[in-house]
């Protein structure tokens, strides 16, 4: 267990199950185990990468810790303090701490509210703030993001995607928050407008000391971007460590295969540091009847084996019979992985 004393997040044991009802009377037949047992913990100012396909449970994690959708079975600790037992009052409290940029730029900003009502309402609904003081407060929001105050009085719409992130990203520091979780947020935009949320959000995270918990599918970002990442399997916590650490030395099939997914924009030059040589052979993993290592089972119907078992080129007899715990390996530090064969 982690040292709480530590870190300013800590996630124990996190499980959200989505019940699964049918018949006219509408019982639960089985549960959809969108997380199923996770943990870890970022340090202030540090960024964590949560990674993993569409679907293995990223968003599912990010809601579940500010309890916008209800956790099933675990402890958040932020700053602390309990998030999941928290009452009422104490949750209020505790939201004027974290906050959430959305994927989608468009969709997550309400299109018959102006910029400035948009990054204003948190400091409304909160602080209490208004009038002079409300507008010189949203003024210094959209010049800390790169626009200009003109852009109060504008809609949604009328900006640009890039433009729509920079609002959103602009809102989630209305309330100076310890911890920013970004939900992919450079996803929904150009190529060459992510490398600008991207720089933009590390140097907010030096100017205003944030932390980050950064959701992505994307390895390559994560190279960018993070201090630490874990990798993400059909609910689970398939590897994690130091970014440096588990690029050089990726042990879990599935993250290998992630790394091997990544383009090569130069292959003539020779491998770029963070990637291995072994991505080559790693290209295209099977399993023995041929199926790709990508293909994403069901999460209803699991084994009592690994998660990726049935997928795993790899597997060994006790692969698809027992699920293998997150353990570290020797004379890697804070290198952690959940496979028979490393155990």
């Amino acid at each position: 267990m982690l040292n709480t004393n530590n870190y300013l997040l800590q996630v124990e044991n996190l499980k959200t199950y989505f019940p699964i009802k049918k018949g006219l009377l509408r019982r639960t037949t089985g549960f959809i185990k969108a997380v199923d047992g996770i943990s870890f913990g970022i340090k202030a100012g540090q960024t964590l990468g949560l990674v993993g396909e569409s679907g293995c449970g990223k968003t599912t994690v990010a809601r579940s810790i500010i309890r916008l959708v209800p956790a099933t079975e675990g402890r958040v600790i932020f700053d602390q303090v309990d998030v999941l037992s928290a009452d009422r009052a104490k949750l209020r409290q505790l939201r004027k701490q974290f906050s959430l940029i959305f994927q989608d730029t468009f969709g997550s900003l309400n299109p018959r509210m102006t910029v400035g009502s948009i990054i204003g309402e948190p400091l409304k609904v909160h602080k209490g703030t208004t009038g002079r003081q409300l507008n010189e407060r949203v003024a210094t929001l959209l010049c800390e993001v790169g626009l200009t105050p003109d852009c109060m009085n504008r809609y949604p719409h009328e900006f640009s995607g890039g433009q729509r992130q920079r609002i959103g990203i602009a809102r989630a520091l209305a309330l100076q928050p310890k911890l920013v979780i970004a939900d992919e947020p450079t996803s929904n935009v150009d190529v060459s407008i992510q490398s600008q949320i991207l720089n933009l959000l590390k140097d907010l995270q030096e100017k205003f000391a944030l932390t980050y918990l950064f959701i992505t599918h994307d390895l390559a970002v994560v190279g960018f971007f993070a201090d630490y990442v874990a990798v993400m399997y059909m609910g689970r916590i398939v590897e994690q460590g130091p970014v440096a650490e588990l690029y050089r030395n990726p042990l879990h099939p599935y993250t290998r295969a992630l790394l091997s997914a990544i383009p090569q924009p130069r292959p003539a030059l020779g491998e770029p540091s963070l990637r291995r040589q072994h991505r080559t052979e790693d290209r295209g993993l099977r399993t023995e009847d041929g199926t790709s290592v990508f293909c994403l089972p069901s999460s209803v119907f699991r084994g009592t084996g690994c998660s990726f078992g049935p997928r795993c080129p790899w597997r060994q007899n006790n692969c698809l019979k027992q699920m293998p715990q997150l353990q570290q390996i020797c004379n890697h530090k804070g290198h952690f992985v959940a496979c028979w064969n490393y155990q």
